[in-house]
This record gives C-alpha cells, structure tokens and sequence, in this order.
C-alpha cells in the first residue's frame, strides 16, 4: 500500500538528489574561477571536480548497507547535515587544500544520503505506484544533472556581494535544509529487520581499488606516467580481485558480504550497471568548459549560456523518453538516446573543423542540442532498468551498487578525458585539439553503450522472467 504522504517524500528525495546532481557538475563551470582565484593547477582542478564523485562511489555501497541496517530515514538525516556542514567548508575555502578537503568530505556525505532515496521509494510506493514515481524521478534527477552548468555560470557571472565561484556552494544550504528538516518531519523509518553487519573488510577493499585506479589517471600527466603510475593500476585490478575472493570467503563463512552477489544474477541488473559505468564515464562537461573559458575567453556566464541547447535538449528527451518512448519502446530508447549522443558529438567535430578558432555560441547549439536530447533519453529510463528486477532485500545492496558505479564513472570519466584535454591542448591555439580528442572519446563511449543496450531485456518489467538461474 502507498504510503499517504509518499508523493511529498518522493519531492524530499528528489530536493536531495537534485543537490547532488548540481554539486555534481556546477563546479565545472567554476573550475577556472577557482584556478585563477586559488592559483590551483589543472591536477588540483580534476581533483576538486572528480575528487568528490571518486568519494561518493567509495562509500555508496557501505552508506546503502548502513541505510538497511540503522534505518533509511537515520541515514538520510545523517547524509543531508553532513552535506549542508561540508558545503559550507567549501564556500569558504582559503585556499586549494581546503577547498579539496571540503569536496572529498562532501562525497562522504552523499554516500550517506543518496542511496537511502531509493530504498525509501521502494518502502513508501506500492509496486502498482512505483513505476509511476520512477517516470518522475527519472526527468527530474536528468534535468538537474544538465541544469547545473548553466546555473553555475549564471551563479559565478552574477557575483553577489563578492562571492564569485563560493556561490555554487552555498546554494546547496537552502536545497539541504529543506531536505533534512522535511525529512525529520514526515519521513517513516524503514530498514530491513534482518539487516546484517558492515564488511569492513570488503568496504576497505573497495576504497583502496578506486584509488588506486584514479590517483594515477589524474596525477599521472603531470609526473610524466612513471612506473609507479601502472604499477597503482594494476594494484587496483587486485584489489578487486580480492574484493571477489572476499566476498566468497564471506559466503562460505555464511556471513553477508559488502554486495550480495544475487543481485548480478538478475539479467537486468549486472547489464544495467555496466552501461551506467560507461555512460558516466563519457561526460566531457569539464573539457567543454575549459575550451570555452579559457580558450576562447567567455565569461562564466556566456560559457553556461552557451550549454543551454543541452540542457533544453536534455530536459526533452528526458520527459519523451519516460513518458512517451520508454512504455513502447523499452530498450529501444536507451539505444536511440545513445545514437543520438554519438551524431551530436559528431556533430561538434564538424563544427570544430570548420570554425577552428572562431566558434561560437550559435555554432554549438544544434549539435549541443541532439546531444542533449540523446542524454535525457539514456537517463530517463535507465534507473527504472536497472532496479526493477531486485527484490526487496536486494534494494539497499543493489542501490548502492547503482549509484556507486555511476561515481565512479563520473570521477573516471573527469581523470581519463581531462587528462587527453590537457595532454593535447597545447598542440593548436585555444585547445581545439584537446576538445576534438575529447569528443571522440566521447563518440566512442555512445557506441559502446549503444552495443551494451543489447543486453538488457526488451522492457524494464520483463526483468523477473530474465533472471539468471
């Protein structure tokens, strides 16, 4: 049965999930405010902008499973004032250290509190109602995340009483508060009554193997990739080599592991989180950024404006695809949205080859435009994909999960394509070639996760009936 007042907490999670998505990928767009204001290098601006994704994917799986076992709503209060402290840190940062500092702190606290929206759903919507409350969830969580650059630069352009970039921090307090005052209010304890213990062991694992495979995709540039660069990436593929003996050890022991591994048994599932992997990993949102600040010298302001056909394009097809395509053509919307993806960025490498050092504004916005679009169709319906098939005591484990690989993605994706940015920038004036080897990684990233949709079942509902036995 629904929950009577699960249409007012569903608008509690999405104000905490749409902070999340903009703390995201509002930074971005102040990236080079911060560097010039801080003196902070190009390393120093994939950590301050990837460091807090890399966090929040370390933690996820534990904050889910901490959420089962203590209790959603306790988690989620924990997570949003631990959000608001952390965000105000970094409104106030004297210097790169601390801003970096606050940021790391801040993926800590969305571990905490991200994950828990998901089980509360499924705990407060009757099966009946949760499609429904997906539909919604899916537009706005893909408009929030598109949003965030144009908002950053409106927020950075407009300065107020001298705050310059500090201002895409401190407009999380108000989003915070509301979320964790509402939350104390009116949202109903949930956890699972038989939840087991954290593995630490395995939580521990985890941390070490994303840091061991980010640390040297960041620093790596700069050293000049040494031998300890590879040495670190091949640390972190044992590390997760252990994670899986870990996790067997742990079963035979007859005791829960950090991820129960029935939730990869579910067809839906393991092709889901792969895609979302992918997908994550292809946003060059930091190297458009950087071309069009520092490269061709816009404003803060003028450099969101011009991201606007995206974030339009993505706010369509984020509603056409949930409303409309997703019902009828299930998987098929993934894989028009992904072919979109790839045709838009295409699209910015003629632009590119024509233009050279003369783009502008008008130049981007159609390919921009079908970019968006293609992203908005991915989105919208790929979270109903990849959860549908879980059972109630999978949601905490397989949230978590979810949301972890989308981090790590997203914190991926900053190292790999800022480091081909800035490794090939300096080849022409105004990094045009950083942008255009950016893209194509980027065109690469669609096509694989147009191939990898392939996988899925035809719709989200059909799942059950796919699970592996």
């Amino acid at each position: 049965m629904t929950h009577p007042r699960a249409w007012l907490i569903l608008a509690l999670i999405l104000c905490a999930e749409i902070m999340d998505l903009l703390d995201s990928t509002i930074v971005n767009v102040a990236a080079p405010s911060i560097a010039r204001d801080l003196n902070s290098s190009t390393s120093a601006l994939q950590w301050i902008t990837g460091g807090y994704s890399l966090t929040f994917a370390v933690f996820l799986i534990a904050g889910a499973r901490l959420g089962d076992r203590f209790g959603r709503r306790t988690l989620f209060l924990t997570g949003a004032w631990g959000f608001v402290a952390c965000s105000t840190l970094c409104a106030f940062a004297p210097n790169t250290s601390v801003l970096l500092s606050g940021r790391l702190l801040q993926g800590v606290a969305a571990a905490l509190l991200i994950p828990q929206g998901l089980g509360l759903l499924q705990a407060v919507f009757s099966p009946a109602d949760q499609g429904r409350a997906f539909s919604v969830f899916g537009p706005v969580v893909g408009l929030a995340a598109v949003v965030g650059p144009v908002l950053g630069g409106v927020l950075v352009g407009a300065d107020l009483f001298g705050t310059g970039w500090r201002l895409v921090f401190l407009i999380n307090l108000p989003a915070g508060l509301v979320a964790a005052v509402g939350a104390q209010r009116i949202f109903p304890e949930s956890r699972l009554e038989s939840a087991p213990r954290l593995d630490l062991v395995g939580t521990l694992l985890v941390g070490v193997a994303m840091a061991l495979i980010t640390y040297p995709l960041i620093q790596g540039r700069e050293a000049g990739w040494p031998a300890w660069t590879f040495g670190m990436l091949a640390g972190g593929v044992a590390a997760l080599g252990a994670l899986v003996l870990w996790t067997r050890i742990r079963l035979g022991a007859g005791r829960e592991p950090l991820v129960q591994p029935s939730v990869f048994g579910h067809r839906g599932f393991s092709a889901g989180v792969l895609i979302t992997l992918v997908f994550f990993g292809g946003s060059f949102g930091l190297a458009l950024t950087l071309f069009l600040q520092l490269g061709l010298g816009f404003s803060a302001v003028h450099a969101g404006l011009t991201a606007l056909p995206f974030a339009l394009g993505s706010t369509i097809g984020a509603f056409a695809g949930a409303g409309v395509l997703a019902p009828r053509l299930g998987r098929g919307t993934l894989l028009l949205g992904s072919a979109m993806q790839a045709v838009g960025l295409a699209l910015v490498l003629v632009v590119l080859g024509h233009t050279q050092l003369q783009v502008t504004t008008g130049d981007l916005a159609g390919p921009l435009l079908v970019w968006g679009v293609g992203m908005g169709l991915v989105i919208a319906p790929l979270f109903d994909f990849v959860l549908a098939s879980l059972n109630e005591d999978e949601v905490g484990s397989g949230s978590g999960v979810l949301n972890a690989l989308q981090q790590l993605g997203s914190a991926i994706g900053v190292a790999v394509i800022g480091t081909v940015y800035f490794s090939t920038s300096s080849s022409r004036p105004k990094g045009v070639t950083g942008l255009e080897r950016a893209v194509q990684v980027g065109i690469g990233i669609a096509v694989v996760v147009c191939l990898l949709t392939l996988l899925l079942p035809r719709q989200a509902r059909e799942m059950e009936a796919a699970t592996v036995t």
